[in-house]
């Protein structure tokens, strides 16, 4: 293969719309804008989702929903997740590690559902009263 040979392939590239040039061409007096009016004159465009005049609808409709930071960077864990791992102090680093949280997890709240069978320590997470009130009758604890 060699550079002069290189063809781009059929299709891909479209002819540059030659406007203006006699009416032969189809795109000739007026160039394809039709007569008169706003959009046939020279910078005769408006904003983006103006509707002459009409309240927009961007405007007409509610406005909805909002991403709290905060939520982005806190995670749940269940109690039955708690149970799977091998480590006896449990912190937000060791949910990491072991894939049951994402990585840019700042807080981690344990929740209550399943059940836990052996005695872990809780550092640094928040727990829910009823997770640690199974935490606790399986004889571990939690700290802050």
């Amino acid at each position: 293969m060699f550079l002069n040979s290189i063809q781009a392939s059929p299709g891909s590239r479209k002819k540059a719309k030659r406007v203006g040039r006699g009416i032969g061409s189809t795109l000739g007096k007026t160039c394809g804008r039709g007569h008169k009016g706003q959009k046939a004159r020279a910078g005769g465009f408006h904003k983006v989702g103006f509707e002459g005049g009409q309240m927009p609808l961007q405007r007409r409709l509610p406005k909805i929903g909002f991403k709290s930071r905060k939520a982005m960077f806190t995670a749940q864990v269940r109690l039955n997740e708690l149970n799977g791992l091998q480590a006896d102090v449990i912190d937000v680093q060791t949910l990491i590690d072991s894939n049951i949280v994402p990585v840019f997890t700042k807080t981690v709240k344990v929740i209550k559902s399943g059940e836990i069978s052996r005695a872990v320590t809780l550092k640094g997470l928040k727990v829910t009263g009823g997770a640690l009130a199974s935490i606790q009758a399986a004889g571990g604890k939690a700290e802050e």
